[in-house]
């Protein structure tokens, strides 16, 4: 009599696809001092300039002389992060090959993800309130209040380049709702570029991102420009080991970074909620 009841199963020679999220904030601040960190607990001391005063010459009084003066602002950092799995030998040679270093990979993903909320929250902290309640969006306000960000920059003295605003999935559905942010036919609205980016409005270059601060339904739009905020990051290790009680491969990495509002005036955020239904 024929065995009919035994089912081999079958392995995938590929994994599927993960629905990864773009990670944005990173890319949107500057990285001037990631080259001074070596470990994590590093602090690095950013020193500012302060302003001078400016005189009167008439010719007959003697011009006056002031110290320079520098402030200082500290760079911690005090995020530390690691990834730690194990791959049984058997199903290493069953899954498929390059098992290890597809879950590497999606470890280095999920690590990104988790310091891009970071990065959000610390910017969210640190930046100027646009208004001092939060604001019930819809595709009838939107863009004055893009407009409200963009003021709020020009009056801190913002420089106009590389001015960038993210915002959530909802907000970026009701500026498609506005013909002046959408501009049927130009090439801005035909582009799509990676990372989050969908278009440019009123002087910014606007991101969509999933990880925009949330609370209890309030979201948080934040504007600004590089110069306003610093992060660094290190993988300071990524080890494959054997382990010594199983056949397993043993891999783990550790990820440190910190990130640092400069300057308060140069970000603008604006809360908002959006109308059920």
């Amino acid at each position: 009599m024929a065995v009919t009841s035994f089912i081999p199963e079958i392995w995938a020679a590929r994994l599927l696809e993960k629905l990864e999220k773009a990670h944005v904030y990173a890319a949107l601040v500057n990285r001037d001092y990631e080259g001074e960190i070596k470990n994590a607990g590093d602090t690095v001391h950013i020193n500012t300039l302060g302003d001078l005063t400016i005189g009167t010459y008439d010719g007959t009084t003697a011009i006056t002389y002031e110290d320079l003066a520098t402030s200082s602002q500290d760079l911690v950092i005090d995020q530390k992060k690691y990834f730690a799995f194990r791959v049984d030998d058997v199903e290493k040679v069953q899954a498929m090959p390059g098992l290890v270093e597809a879950a590497t990979q999606n470890a280095a993903y999920e690590l990104n993800d988790v310091n891009d909320k970071f990065l959000a929250a610390t910017l969210a902290a640190g930046a100027t309130a646009v208004s001092g309640t939060a604001v019930s969006l819809t595709a009838a306000n939107v863009y004055q209040n893009v407009i409200a960000m963009k003021v709020a920059l020009d009056r801190a003295n913002v420089p106009t380049e590389a001015r960038w605003l993210v915002v959530d999935p909802a907000f970026h559905a009701l500026l498609l709702q506005d013909e002046r942010f959408v501009s049927f036919g130009t090439d801005i609205t035909n582009e799509r570029l990676t990372n989050g980016r969908v278009g440019r409005a009123v002087g910014f270059d606007i991101y969509v991102s999933n990880n925009a601060p949330e609370a209890s339904g309030t979201y948080t739009a934040i504007a600004g420009v590089p110069m306003a905020a610093t992060y660094a990051e290190q993988i300071l290790e990524t080890e494959a080991l054997r382990s010594e009680n199983y056949f397993k491969d043993l891999v783990r990495g550790l990820h440190v970074y910190g990130a640092k509002v400069t300057r308060p005036t140069a970000l603008a955020k604006l809360d908002v909620t959006y109308a059920a239904g």
